[in-house]
């Protein structure tokens, strides 16, 4: 057959609902989730899911436009957000979601009043699945937020009663029976990822299920790009991988948790969460460990690991399970590094990278004796493409680009065309996602990522990284944590201002921090003013909160 005459191939697309229906037949007692007392096995968890989605469809609530009609930044069907805690809830309505073919999204539950509207109403959503201490909240802006038309409310210990119109989370498991017979997913139907927010307004990224889960949720190897090519293959990976615990600390409102949890419930691994959801409680977290002796303990960054490994360090509690300290979305300083090493005896430390535009894209592996950070090795589809956008860096040119993304991307961010224009361009033909990280390529093909555009300082005409000058500076043994941010100079136009925390009980001056950070960063990068707080503003998953940091520079300056 000729090449004019021959077929295209076309790969196979997949749905989270016949990947997770299939898992679930194929290791049907294996359990999925471990969230304190309770245990949910593969077959219960997809049981409850679709309960949950059959509850959701008998509310009308579905797809209303097909996809081919639709431009990148338009929604076709109903939306439902989770405004809760991590726990066996949250993973059973990300998948009666997907089963419904109702898109789901992230609520952050540490949102104000006035947040909490912004997003709700930017969303748009149909329903919503909440834990009863939020319905304080909740009730004050639900007259404000027109679509919301379903309530489901999850019991805790606030005691808080059901809202008008609300249902209770267990009534509706324990009442509805499935029946999803008329129901059929699509590769198209959406999954939604809320940005942070912590540098601007949240933006909803939406991706396809078929891209998110070869982008991120275990549908393809980010390194040789081998992607899963039959359900037979899903279920033939679960005999060769074995059972495996993964513990997630961050909450479930972070995207890269949820990519751990969605992995997990496509490969046959058993999610444990802590038995104390509202917040991080490193000795809850020690004594899970300890009983259920997860593999892999997922974390975000220093503000995370840092109680955590003091925790650890007390030896009150027998870690040693831990094979592999992972970590994503923030940056983890060498010297947190190399203590998780260190109480942690023959684990590795993974640093990954990635963004709610990008999916999964790089790795750093960490071992004793061969400490670092800021330099990964890219998957297959990451690279650096070049400032003036025409096309991609060459490995050792020496060009600092913008990292980059192509093959499985997001449509775009949710009403927004110009956004999604500007953040998935066309570049020599291909579609990338560029979310605004600096990076250089270099000689061996690994990638140096330098940070956030937006947090890059001008400061006497020289371009200043923020997260550079954060990790020179969290070195340093008495800090604890710390955020880089600029503010207004006349003699440089902007000058480089460290907000700094310090360990309970150390002593550090604004001098001796400049000095500790000049023997790893040249002088011109060094900040010209530290500011001490009694703490580091972030979001409930440890990630940066810029405005905060300018704020507190800004006052600094009156």
């Amino acid at each position: 057959m000729s090449e004019a005459t021959a077929p295209e191939f076309t790969a196979p697309e997949f749905t989270f609902p016949e990947i997770l229906d299939a898992v679930a037949a194929e290791i049907p007692d294996r359990e999925l989730v471990v969230f304190g007392e309770r245990r949910y096995t593969q077959a219960q968890i997809a049981d409850r899911s679709r309960r949950l989605a059959t509850y959701f469809r008998s509310r009308g609530l579905g797809v209303h436009t097909d996809r081919a009609q639709l431009t990148g930044d338009e929604v076709g069907q109903d939306l439902v957000g989770f405004y809760a805690y991590n726990g066996n809830e949250y993973v059973e309505s990300m998948h009666a979601a997907f089963r419904a073919r109702v898109a789901p999204f992230n609520v952050n539950y540490r949102y104000v009043k006035s947040e909490l509207e912004y997003l709700l109403n930017d969303a748009g959503p149909t329903a919503l699945v909440y834990h009863a201490a939020f319905a304080p909240t909740l009730a004050e802006v639900l007259p404000r937020v027109p679509s919301l038309k379903v309530l489901i409310q999850i019991a805790d210990d606030s005691g808080n009663a059901l809202l008008d119109g609300a249902v209770d989370y267990e009534q509706v498991i324990a009442e509805t029976e499935p029946d999803l017979a008329d129901v059929t997913p699509s590769p198209d139907d959406l999954y939604i990822v809320y940005t942070g927010g912590t540098t601007g307004m949240p933006k909803g990224v939406l991706w396809r299920q078929n891209d998110i889960f070869m982008g991120a949720c275990g549908g393809r190897n980010v390194y040789t790009g081998d992607a899963v090519s039959s359900i037979q293959e899903v279920t033939d990976r679960l005999a060769a991988g074995g059972e495996m615990k993964l513990m997630v600390v961050p909450p479930l409102i972070h995207a890269a948790a949820q990519w751990a949890a969605l992995t997990a419930s496509t490969s046959g691994q058993t999610l444990v969460f802590s038995d104390v959801p509202d917040r991080l409680d490193p000795a809850a977290v020690a004594a899970t460990v300890e009983h259920e002796k997860p593999t892999v303990l997922m974390v975000v960054g220093d503000a995370i690991a840092r109680p955590l490994l003091a925790e650890f360090e007390k030896g009150d509690r027998d870690v040693s399970s831990i094979k592999i300290f992972a970590n994503g979305g923030a940056v983890l300083s060498p010297a947190i590094k190399e203590r998780a090493l260190e109480v942690l005896d023959g684990a590795i430390v993974m640093d990954g990278t990635g963004s709610s535009e990008t999916g999964a894209q790089m790795t750093h592996v960490s071992t004793a004796g061969a400490v670092s950070t800021g330099t990964f090795n890219a998957g297959s589809n990451t690279t650096v493409v070049t400032e003036d956008l025409t096309g991609e860096t060459t490995a050792g040119d020496g060009h600092i680009g913008w990292l980059a993304q192509r093959g499985h991307v997001p449509l775009g961010y949710k009403g927004d065309a110009a956004k999604t224009a500007k953040t998935f361009p066309v570049v020599g033909g291909t579609r990338y996602a560029l979310p605004g990280d600096r990076a250089e390529r270099l000689a061996d093909n690994t990638i140096r990522l330098l940070g956030r555009d937006s947090q890059t300082i001008n400061s006497g005409g020289e371009k200043i990284f923020a997260e550079e000058v954060e990790l020179a500076i969290a070195s340093h043994p008495a800090v604890a944590d710390v955020l880089v941010t600029a503010r207004p100079s006349e003699r440089w136009g902007n000058e480089v201002v460290a907000i700094v925390e310090i360990l309970d009980g150390a002593e550090v001056s604004e001098d001796q921090i400049v000095e500790h950070a000049a023997g790893s960063i040249a002088r011109y990068k060094l900040p010209k003013a530290v500011l001490f707080r009694a703490r580091i503003q972030r979001s409930p998953v440890g990630k940066a909160d810029y405005r905060w940091a300018r704020e507190q520079a800004a006052l600094s300056a009156e």
